[in-house]
Formats: structure tokens, C-alpha cells, sequence
């Protein structure tokens, strides 16, 4: 079984410039209460901040009640500033391990609030976000924003990364690539091994918006709706290439989407990343079944319009890679080529961490 943290810390900063801490610790319930705050003389917010925690596990596709989460700040805010809920919200999902940070030992800081947290809402104002945090930027190893599709200053699309760093949210979706089903335009992502030989091996996401089109124009092919602006033109053709030709195969994805595709790190080589490609799309296009976590995929096809999944290279680099990132929830599709050389301890080590393996060769049978 993955091990959970005794205690998780997430980080904000009020409007005074102070930085806030809100700690969150992991005991046995025992029958107390499942959510318990502390913030001496701020009865207000502990209140706030107890309904902010139990509001938005909601959310959650799978919730276990067998822990007390005790949160603590060790700042009172103002009555009016609300900013620290999202910072609430993630030290409450660290220390039950419903959300894993990419390095684990980072500092997080986070800026967001809603009044709609048991819809997965995430509201706030990036640009002052960003200018409130400018000053300790050195010490935060991560940041995510609540952003504001209605306020013009931020993305917009559910999880967009700026900064290197930085993560901005309209949605909690966003934290595991998943789509907000309020939202017109449909965005998902799914991530792929990023394998150069190096220290910089990470896990690199790839992100589809679909937004629906009523007809395709007269003489514009479904190519032709398919947009990865961050990408040279050979790379922007592979691209669209492999959502048509898997849309073909999906029977009926063809002629109703106008796309755009977004790389976590835009400069790399290679086709393994065409199977999270292929599965980001499915998944925002509803084809898909989600997972509680992410879905990490490394694949390709010379024949996605047969739907058929073949190997890539890398395969003994790639699997140590994704076995020291993949988490609680997280769903690992590999090509079916690789089953029968898969190491022994593979799936029952992704298993432990709490992520489950799929082995396949062709898409829409997962």
C-alpha cells in the first residue's frame, strides 16, 4: 500500500504580503469528527475553512472516512480575504494522499477560493495572485492559481502552466487532467515519459481542448480543425495525423470538434507520446473511461484509424520512470508488445503505489 504523510503543508499570501501556512495532520478518527480547524480567535474561519475541506471532497471519486484531517493556520486572515481556501483544500488532499505533488519535497503555495466548492470551482485572479507571490518566488517550489475564466486575466482552459512552475486552475479537475462537465470547451490531459538519458526524465503531459462545432466548413478537412500552435509544422502535422485517423476509428469523432492540443514541454522527439495524445482526447471528448488519477500512457500507431497501438523504444528507461511517478489512481496503459517482457515486480509495484496497468493494442477496448 502507498504510504500517506503524517502531515502535508500548503502555503498562501494575503493582501498585507504575509505568508500564510495552513498544516494539515493525519490521525486515527476514533469517532471524532471527520474534519477538525484551528485558528485561535478566528472562529469565522475555522468554520469557513471546515466547510471549504468538506465541500470539496465531494469531488472525490473515492473517499476514505477512517481518518480525522485536523488543519491548522499560523496566521489568522482578515474576515474578508478568502484566498487560502485552495491552499486549505490541497493540504487536506496531500495528507490523504488524493493528490500528489510532483516532487514531494517542494514548497507549495496556492491562491484560489470559490463559492462553489462542491462543484470543483476554482475562482481567483491570477495576475494580482502572480504579483502578490512575485517576492517569494525563490522559495516556492510549486504554485497553483485559482483562475477566473470570467475575469480575462487567465487561461482559462482548466490547468494551464505558466512560469515553469506555476498551475492554474478554473477547476480541481485540473490537478488529474480531468475536464470540467460544466465547461464548453472540454479540456483534458494525459502524460507521457519524457526520456532523454538525464536527470531532467520527467513525466510530460499533453492537454486537448474540444470545443463543439455544429458542421465542418465547405472544403475543410477534419485536419483542418486541429491546432498545436506551440509546435514546429512537422510535429503540428504528426499531431493532427493521429487524432484524425483515431477519430476515424471512433466511428463517430469525425467532423464535430474544433481542437486545440497543448504540450506540457513542447520540445521533444519521437511518437510515444501519440498514445496519451490519442487517450486526452478520447477523454475529453467523453469516449473514455476516467480514472481517479491521471492517465500516463507511452505508445504510437502507423494505423490509429484501425485503432491499433504499437511499440516505442525506451521501454526499460520508461518503465523505471513511470513506477517512480505514478500515484494513487493513476491509470498506466502500455503497448500489448511489452506484456510479455514486463519486469515480474512491475504490476504488483504500480499496484502497491496505488495505480493500475493496462496492457493493450488497440484503443477503445480499455
Amino acid at each position: 500500500m502507498t504510504t500517506l504523510p503524517d502531515s502535508a503543508q500548503c502555503r498562501s499570501v494575503l493582501a498585507d504580503g504575509r505568508v500564510l501556512t495552513i498544516t494539515a495532520t493525519r490521525r486515527p478518527r476514533a469517532h471524532r469528527a471527520d474534519v477538525k480547524c484551528a485558528v485561535p480567535g478566528a472562529p469565522a474561519i475555522v468554520e469557513r475553512m471546515r466547510e471549504v475541506v468538506r465541500l470539496a471532497r465531494h469531488t472525490e471519486a473515492r473517499f476514505d472516512s477512517r481518518d480525522q484531517i485536523v488543519l491548522s493556520m499560523d496566521l489568522a486572515p482578515t474576515a474578508l480575504e478568502r484566498d487560502w481556501e485552495l491552499a486549505a483544500v490541497l493540504a487536506d488532499r496531500i495528507v490523504r494522499g488524493a493528490y500528489r505533488q510532483a516532487d514531494d519535497a517542494s514548497t507549495l503555495f496556492a491562491l484560489g477560493w470559490s463559492d462553489a466548492w462542491h462543484l470543483g470551482k476554482v475562482d481567483g485572479r491570477p495576475a494580482q495572485a502572480v504579483e502578490r507571490l512575485r517576492p517569494h518566488r525563490a522559495a516556492a517550489g510549486c504554485v497553483i492559481l485559482g483562475d477566473d475564466k470570467a475575469d480575462g486575466d487567465g487561461d482559462g482552459d482548466g490547468g494551464g502552466e505558466r512560469d515553469g512552475a506555476s498551475l492554474y486552475l478554473s477547476h480541481l479537475g485540473g490537478l488529474t487532467g480531468h475536464t470540467d462537465p460544466s465547461a464548453s470547451v472540454s479540456t483534458a490531459r494525459a502524460w507521457f515519459p519524457l526520456h532523454s538519458g538525464g536527470i531532467n526524465d520527467s513525466l510530460n503531459w499533453v492537454e486537448v481542448s474540444v470545443h463543439p462545432l455544429a458542421a465542418i466548413a465547405a472544403g475543410e478537412e477534419e485536419e483542418d480543425t486541429i491546432a498545436a500552435p506551440e509546435l514546429d509544422a512537422a510535429a503540428q502535422l504528426a499531431v493532427r495525423q493521429a487524432l484524425a485517423g483515431a477519430r476515424h476509428f471512433d466511428g463517430r469523432g469525425l467532423g464535430r470538434w474544433r481542437t486545440v492540443v497543448r504540450f506540457g514541454q513542447p520540445r521533444f522527439q519521437g511518437s510515444s507520446y501519440e498514445l496519451a495524445l490519442v487517450m486526452a482526447d478520447r477523454l475529453a471528448r467523453g469516449r473514455e473511461f476516467v480514472p481517479r488519477g491521471r492517465v500516463i500512457a507511452s505508445g504510437c500507431s502507423s494505423a490509429w484509424h484501425a485503432g491499433r497501438v504499437d511499440s516505442v523504444e525506451g521501454r526499460d528507461a520508461k518503465l523505471i520512470l513511470i513506477l517512480k511517478q505514478a500515484g494513487r489512481g493513476d491509470r498506466v496503459l502500455l503497448p500489448l508488445a511489452w506484456q510479455a517482457d514486463l519486469p515480474a515486480d512491475f504490476a504488483p509495484s504500480l499496484r502497491a503505489r496505488g495505480a493500475t496497468l493496462a496492457c493493450i493494442g488497440q484503443i477503445g477496448v480499455i
